[in-house]
């Protein structure tokens, strides 16, 4: 395995080639293990990995005392080298309903303060809310982000699922490090007109979702039960016909993967990481095995060839079904 390194933005920090999501330790994906949890941090931390990404709302603060504790038992350079992303705003309840986003400067600082907390960290590396609250002009929830970097609480200014508008006018306020956004071969909506903007501003992207959640990993199958609380019971992607058709692209990829020999979850981000050196693809390994499969990737080599056979094999708009269900569609800028 070669980690290579990748800089997020052109004021961004310099990151590993892969970042490790960890939403999926504590919420939205069924039961996790704790111990492996910090395991796989560990391990990815060892392997070189710096980016880690999680969310506030992840757990309700469960993944963030996660990486808190993960942070604190590790090597202290492994600890050292590490770069905290973090998404807020998203407004949940006790019985881990959701009602909404926060983008006011006040809530701003709040989460912040929370978050540092936590984490047990002295700044967020790179901060940012996990969706526009569109009763708060986004040039305000940048400013106070700004007003945290100006203090020393936060690093440097991210974006998360906003349209390319948003991104022009969060820019004009203070410089924006990254856009963190779902991309993979299922889901190219970006390459229209975000990730021009994106590209012309000197923004990077994080892309998450690189395995459409387990669905092109190679590992999911139809008949596969899912738990009430696994976000996936209710994804239209993984819905009837709907699954059956995306597991027939992910069977055609297999054919090619095979050819190479490598994953379908290695050639599926290998095809991520070869979209250009502004993109740092997130995978959301929960154990240690499936991240050393993940971090296979960065040895897989796709030529002209490879990806002229991958895209007949998954043309953009090749999956049936949209990325989330209708509800939480409307609160993603496209």
């Amino acid at each position: 395995m070669t980690m290579s390194t990748r800089t997020l933005g052109s004021t961004g920090p310099q990151v590993s080639a892969l970042g490790l999501g960890c939403m999926g330790m504590s919420a939205l994906y069924g039961g996790a293990d704790r111990a492996e949890s910090i395991a796989t941090i560990h391990a990815a931390l060892e392997a070189g990995v710096t980016l880690i990404d999680t969310g506030d709302f992840y757990g309700m603060g469960h993944n963030e005392l996660l990486i808190g504790e993960a942070l604190r038992t590790a090597p202290a350079a492994r600890r050292e080298q590490a770069r905290v992303s973090v998404k807020f705003g998203a407004l949940r309840g006790p019985d881990g309903g959701w009602s909404g986003y926060d983008g006011r400067p006040a809530a701003v600082k709040n989460f912040a303060a929370y978050s540092l907390q936590r984490l047990g960290v002295d700044h967020i590396d790179v901060y940012r809310p996990a969706r526009l609250d569109t009763d708060v002009p986004i040039e305000e929830t940048v400013g106070a982000i700004a007003e945290l970097i100006e203090k020393g609480y936060v690093r440097h200014v991210g974006l998360s699922e906003v349209g390319a508008e948003t991104i022009r006018r969060a820019a004009a306020v203070a410089p924006v490090a990254d856009l963190q956004i779902e991309y993979s071969l299922i889901s190219r909506g970006i390459e229209e007109s975000v990730l021009p903007v994106t590209r012309e501003l000197g923004i990077s992207v994080t892309a998450y979702g690189v395995l459409s959640r387990g669905l092109i990993s190679g590992h999911f199958t139809a008949d596969r039960q899912l738990a009430s609380d696994d976000f996936r019971a209710h994804s239209p992607r993984f819905q009837g016909e709907n699954l059956q058709h995306n597991l027939n692209l992910v069977e055609a990829l297999r054919k090619i993967a095979g050819q190479k020999g490598v994953s379908v979850a290695q050639i599926a981000i290998a095809w991520v990481l070869s979209r250009g050196e502004d993109i740092v693809p997130l995978v959301g390994a929960r154990t240690r095995e499936r991240l050393a499969e993940s971090l296979g990737a960065l040895d897989v080599t796709l030529d002209a060839a490879d990806l002229a056979a991958i895209e007949e094999a998954v043309p953009a708009g090749a999956a049936a079904g949209e990325r989330y269900a209708a509800a939480q569609l409307a609160q993603v800028e496209r």
